[in-house]
């Protein structure tokens, strides 16, 4: 790539003020090998904020050093790059460095993939005949972020695929939530595939339709629409013994079929069905009533009095994105949540960034590795609960308190007008013992003179509104109901039945979901149910990330067994019973089994089975290379 063309509208003289210190070292280093860089007086300063000071803690002497040899470096156009892939023990020195911080060692091949440096992809040791790779066919159900992951993996073996999705366009949740506000919480750079373009994100945490029109150009890039069937329903599939194939009923605007596979993959993951909660009198409401996820462009809020019911995710995005269009906004808590600040939430990435973003080599990859890590693994030390705590009723462990006491001091400063709202926004539960919530003006939202908060439970719905246990009835014409989702069914609502005429809705009764690796289950040969029970990450990172380790796992299982021969593969009883006791132990020790609380991640009989207790280089190690003797094998 040329980064001096004089075409550019900027150029890199004039983006580079805008960089990152802490990345534009690690791009010295590649460019030029010299590992002084990595050193004082060049080395960055520890920033633990989501988004960290692009100044990274350096003087502006340094700062202006380190600018002025990347614009000599690149004076006459782009060199080669001494360093492309540093190895682990290189790779361990620059993570540090750029940090400021003591990486583990297991994390470097763990980045080198993430970021591009070594391949992920699985490959063929020896490639098969097209005769029998026409014999084999893969169906995925569903058609969002970890349909399009495995495609991609699938599509680079030359496996043929197929994909039908319900709706009438791909993209999964980012096609189907629509309400206002809707966005990422997780910053676009770590929350993006690592194969690809790079896309041209304009701020670090995107909204819906930045990231929609994302998961369409990677479509197009890798072809995937020719392998998608739209507006279409899969409403049974059944394993044949005899045929060692799955037989899918799909359902399609001129009627049901039959189709056959070999494999048969759940790619809708775990919040794909809403779970609208009911009240008594719903019928009496004459305005609108409907699920945040089911929300219609036509719905018309200006100068409309709009209640919502939930503090989640969902309604901390919407509220503050609607607060000033309508009349009034009535919130019904259930439970408060605590909410983690982050400066720069909604700011655009600047011109110049963005430009070293899609210019500057290995610029990209480092900005990446950067938000990766501040949403991966560091946060999960904090939730692991320590016996010896003494107010186990507040926080798991100290450096738990300690984040109490921070996001409590938040909290106050925003409602120190509002002393009122404060005894109701303060949760009783420890930080993080729900899902991580970022504010989006969320608290401040919460004083304006048109916004309501109740924490009275509701009693009911009449004709203007709703009214609470204080027996007043708040107005409305529209109510909101931002509730979630049907977690526990995940792939079970596909009505799927295994070996024996065993139903996987039966095999998870009792709201119990179980899956070796989240991936597979007894008795269901050739099944993969990606981000299964226990693969939901929940103590920071990305789906995408945990779809990528789940597309490679299934890839090469594929590969190993049609270089094999095998007809078909059943995870055994005991690699699953083994695996689902180790993460239950894990668990054990975390916060998501504080008995302070309630969580969707947890069950009716308190057995956490969404959320995964591994951390997220442990996962990809798990999930990197396949054994099959955890497998019985049918030979073809």
């Amino acid at each position: 790539m040329n980064i001096g063309l004089p075409r550019k509208k900027l150029d890199l003289s004039s983006a580079i003020a805008e960089g990152d210190i802490r990345v534009l070292l690690m791009v010295l280093v590649h460019m030029t090998g010299d590992e002084r860089w990595l050193e004082p007086p060049y080395k960055p300063k520890r920033d633990v904020r989501l988004i960290p000071d692009p100044h990274a803690g350096v003087s502006p002497e340094i700062q202006a050093e380190i600018r002025a040899a990347i614009l000599k470096l690149f004076a006459n156009g782009e060199p080669k790059p001494v360093i492309n892939d540093p190895g682990d023990e290189l790779m361990l020195k620059m993570m540090r460095a750029t940090l400021g911080e003591n990486v583990a060692p297991e994390y470097a091949p763990l980045m080198r993939e993430e970021m591009g440096f070594i391949p992920r992809d699985a490959r063929w040791s020896k490639p098969p005949s097209d005769e029998k790779l026409a014999r084999q066919h893969v169906l995925i159900v569903g058609a969002g972020v970890c349909a399009i992951a495995l495609g991609v993996a699938l599509g680079r073996l030359g496996i043929p695929y197929t994909i039908v999705e319900k709706n009438n366009e791909l993209g999964g949740t980012w096609y189907v939530n629509r309400y206002p506000g809707c966005g990422v919480d997780t910053p676009n750079h770590s929350y993006s595939f690592s194969f690809g373009r790079r896309n041209q994100w304009t701020r670090h945490f995107a909204q819906r339709q930045e990231l929609l029109d994302y998961l369409r150009k990677v479509a197009l890039e890798y072809d995937i629409r020719k392998h998608l069937r739209l507006n279409t329903e899969l409403t049974s599939s059944r394993w044949d013994e005899t045929k060692q194939r799955w037989i899918s009923t799909l359902t399609t605007a001129s009627g049901e079929e039959i189709f056959e596979s070999t494999i048969l993959v759940s790619a809708i993951g775990q919040l794909n069905d809403p779970h609208p909660a009911h009240f008594n009198g719903e019928k009496d409401f004459k305005g609108l009533v409907l699920h945040s996820a089911l929300w219609s462009d036509d719905i018309k809020l200006d100068g409309r009095r709009v209640a919502v019911i939930g503090t989640g995710a969902t309604a901390m995005q919407l509220v503050p994105t609607i607060a000033d269009r309508v009349a009034s906004v009535t919130v019904y808590q259930r439970t408060a949540q605590w909410a983690r600040p982050v400066a720069g939430y909604s700011d655009p990435i600047t011109e110049g960034a963005r430009w070293l973003l899609a210019h500057l080599p290995f610029y990209v990859q480092w900005y990446r590795f950067n938000m990766f890590w501040r949403y991966g693994d560091g946060l999960l030390p904090f939730l692991r609960k320590d016996p010896n705590w003494p107010h186990p009723e507040r926080a798991v462990n100290k450096g738990n308190d300690r984040h109490r006491e921070e996001l409590t001091d938040f909290i106050l400063s925003e409602l120190k007008d509002r002393p009122d709202l404060i005894e109701k926004c303060v949760p009783t539960y420890p930080p993080y013992g729900k899902r991580i919530l970022l504010d989006n003006n969320w608290f401040k939202t919460l004083t304006k003179p048109n916004v309501e908060l109740v924490t009275d439970k509701i009693d009911h719905f009449a004709r203007d509104g709703i009214v609470a246990s204080d027996g007043k009835l708040r107005p409305a014409d529209i109510i909101v109901i931002s509730t979630g989702f049907k977690v526990t069914e995940m792939a079970a609502r596909l009505n799927v039945t295994g070996r024996g005429g065993k139903n996987l809705r039966a095999a998870w009764a009792g709201d119990n979901p179980t899956a070796y690796l989240g991936l597979t289950v007894p008795d269901f040969p050739n099944l993969f149910v990606m981000l299964g029970p226990n693969s939901g990450p929940a103590h920071g990172g990305s789906v995408i990330f945990q779809s990528e380790c789940q597309s490679r796992y299934i890839s090469a299982c594929l590969i190993e067994m049609i270089e094999q021969d095998i007809a078909a593969i059943d995870v055994r009883s005991e690699a699953h019973d083994e695996y689902v006791k180790k993460v239950d132990a894990e668990h054990e020790q975390l916060i998501w089994t504080h008995p302070g609380m309630t969580t969707y991640y947890r069950n009716k009989q308190g057995r956490v089975f969404s959320a995964m207790p591994w951390r997220f280089v442990d996962y990809w190690a798990m999930t990197h290379d396949p054994d099959l003797r955890d497998y019985r094998q049918t030979k073809l």
